[in-house]
């Protein structure tokens, strides 16, 4: 930083400090130099880091009072964004000229380090009517630059005395480290508030997509149920009824992905309430009962689940009681990162010798099979107690 240009008043010394109390002086401020370097990394508090340079900085050099001043291209103007010593009210109120009459807009403009040991014999500048009301004898502004090649500077970052002494050149070496290690941290903070924008346009665009698609299925849906109304074959009824439930349940997954905080992931409590709700209505003579912890999966989780959970209790609907009517279960609970999904009932139970993975199985029992596997899971089946079947679905969830 020793090559910086700089503007130093006629009447500065280099010999502010004696031999004696230099060494410490300097360690002190390559210190806080590495404090604010290693703390600018760590946060994404934009108001935070600006405070924080004006704290460290002031506390390096010894002085009192200590601003950033930002530069508004519409006011042409140096506005104070964060500092210390300064009176309540003067951070987002005050502003100084940015123009070369003033130290900091000759800063700023120039983009030379300035130091004025004697703001009152000045006669370089013009002396800004907030450090005037404060007493400030002595200052040293210096540029904070953006990383990005070609921007405009961020502003100005000045420290202030009331106290006579001299600020010296390795003084403004350090200023100028401390507005360069901030310049680096705003644009960091600009970077990663323009990438935000693009991942918040990118879930926006997400969800309305997850919209449109769940708008189309659920017309898909409607004319399905259409034709199972005006169908003159019981099978062929039955075949579109079951589509139409199959559909919809890929539906309710969209459904909650654009309705959802986070993109492309669901609630299963949610999700799985909602998915039972709409089977209690598709047969309303049973109970259908739902329970799951509050769990978040991926869309790609959800959607087989949602089809497995609909064809268990279509399943259960049509197969466990014959004439009575019932309670079909689903509970959901995560066990040792993965997912459990337990759907039962109490009625007639499933025939002895009955295996899951026999080819003369109906198309229901091959696609449970087909989204089992699906999902890299396990399907168990075994009988309920005290009577009815019990299937048991194990697979692996996303990690955290």
């Amino acid at each position: 930083m020793s090559s910086e240009p700089r503007l130093v008043s006629p009447t500065a010394s280099d010999a502010s400090l004696n031999r004696q109390d230099e060494l410490p002086y300097r360690r002190r401020q390559q210190a806080l130099l590495r404090e604010f370097g290693t703390a600018a990394l760590q946060t994404r508090d934009f108001r935070h880091i600006l405070q924080q340079a004006s704290e460290l900085s002031a506390r390096g050099l010894g002085c009192s009072y200590a601003k950033v001043l930002e530069y508004l291209p519409d006011e042409k103007r140096l506005i104070v964004r964060a500092g210390i010593g300064w009176p309540a009210g003067t951070v987002d109120h005050v502003s100084l000229g940015a123009d070369i009459e003033s130290p900091a807009g000759f800063a700023f403009q120039t983009g030379q380090s300035v130091i004025s040991n004697h703001l009152h014999q000045e006669t370089r500048f013009r002396t800004p009517k907030l450090l005037a009301e404060h007493g400030i004898k002595r200052a040293i502004n210096v540029l904070i630059r953006r990383g990005g090649e070609g921007d405009t500077p961020f502003g100005v970052l000045e420290a202030d005395s009331p106290d006579p002494g001299q600020f010296d050149d390795a003084d403004a070496d350090f200023l100028a480290g401390f507005a360069g290690l901030l310049g680096i941290a705003i644009e960091r903070q600009h970077a990663d508030a323009k990438l935000q924008q693009a991942l918040d346009h990118e879930g926006l665009l997400t969800r309305e997509m997850s919209h449109r698609v769940k708008n189309s299925l659920s017309s898909v849906v409607g004319l399905l149920r259409v034709q199972a109304r005006v169908s003159e074959s019981v099978d062929v009824k039955n075949a579109l009824e079951n589509a139409a439930m199959r559909v919809a349940s890929i539906a309710e997954v969209h459904d909650h992905l654009w309705r959802g905080s986070k993109v492309g992931f669901v609630d299963l409590s949610d999700f799985v309430g909602h998915l039972c709700q709409n089977l209690q209505s598709s047969a309303p003579e049973h109970t259908v009962q739902c329970h799951s912890e509050p769990i978040i999966i991926s869309a790609d989780k959800a959607i087989p689940l949602g089809l497995l959970v609909n064809e268990l209790v279509t399943n259960a609907v049509k197969y466990a009681y014959v004439d009575l009517p019932g309670v079909i279960r689903v509970e959901a609970r995560e066990i040792d990162g993965h997912l459990l999904v337990e759907i039962s009932d109490e009625g007639a139970g499933l025939p002895e010798g009955f295996d899951v993975n026999q080819p003369r199985n109906s198309l229901g029992f091959r696609v449970i099979n087909g989204l089992v596997k699906q999902l890299m899971g396990e399907l168990r089946i075994s009988k309920n107690i005290p009577r009815g079947a019990l299937f048991t679905i194990k697979f692996p969830l996303d990690p955290p």
